[in-house]
């Protein structure tokens, strides 16, 4: 195991050791808002996504769920240059909780587009499709697509990204009208490869029948954007959730590296 490698695994388990400490429940397996970053061609990529909140469920929703409380997600994302534009990525999803043990939650696969641009230009935009498999604990459709339009610019002092995502459940019985969740990231360097920045996250709602905006579950974070390493990147956010939602705050951590 070289340096890299070995830097990424002890900030990942001091990750997992001090968020676990909370005793706290799982987030949705991805908390990110997408940018132009892409895996180089033949470039292989982990992203390690930690996503926790202090208060959580301790009853189902529908048959068959599991609590939410006192749950750690943990989300290794593996991912892969196709070419200058396309990058594939595969997600194993795994839970540990109190009513559960150690669990596996599905399996999710996608593929990332970013438009050809110069060098110096600064808009971007592309798109992310992604198809999964999910367990009955953790969704009542077991199969579920993902489209996601990113819309962004990046200059050497800014960058904004919004994702205006539609997820549409195929199957359970639930609805297959797309559900609206948009995402958008503003951050600002403040030295070297530092960025602090705020996220935002919402569910409006199937398309034609938003929930009232009193009722919508929205988050905001505060993050940081930083390398810790050559070749280390790690995104660490605090969270709060509004009136309409279920958590309240919610810790998150994207511990990132690649490898050529």
């Amino acid at each position: 195991m070289d340096v890299k490698r070995i830097v990424a695994f002890r900030c990942a388990v001091a990750l997992w050791l001090a968020m676990a400490g909370f005793g706290v429940y799982a987030a949705p397996d991805e908390i990110q808002v997408y940018t132009e970053e892409l895996d180089e061609p033949g470039e292989s990529g982990v992203e390690l996504h930690l996503n926790h909140v202090p208060s959580g469920r301790t009853k189902p929703t529908y048959p068959g769920e599991s609590q939410s409380a006192h749950r750690m997600q943990v989300t290794p994302e593996f991912s892969y240059g196709l070419t200058r534009t396309l990058e594939a990525g595969l997600y194993l999803p795994v839970a540990i909780g109190s009513d559960t043990g150690l669990v596996d939650n599905g399996i999710r696969f996608r593929l990332k587009f970013i438009a050809p641009r110069a060098p110096t230009q600064k808009f971007f935009w592309g798109l992310n499709g992604e198809l999964g498999w999910y367990a009955r604990r953790t969704s009542e459709s077991r199969r579920a697509m993902e489209f996601r339009p990113i819309i962004g610019w990046r200059d050497n002092g800014w960058l904004v990204s919004f994702n205006p995502i539609l997820d549409v459940e195929l199957s359970g019985g639930q609805s297959h009208k797309p559900s609206f969740d948009p995402a958008l990231k503003i951050a600002r360097a403040i030295r070297g490869d530092t960025m602090l920045g705020v996220e935002y996250y919402s569910e409006f709602g199937p398309l034609g029948d938003f929930h009232p905006a009193r009722e919508r579950p929205t988050y905001v974070y505060a993050v940081i954007d930083t390398a810790i390493a050559a070749g280390v990147d790690l995104n660490f956010g605090v969270g709060r959730g509004s009136r309409g939602a279920e958590d309240r705050w919610v810790l998150k951590a994207i511990v990132s590296m690649a490898f050529e």
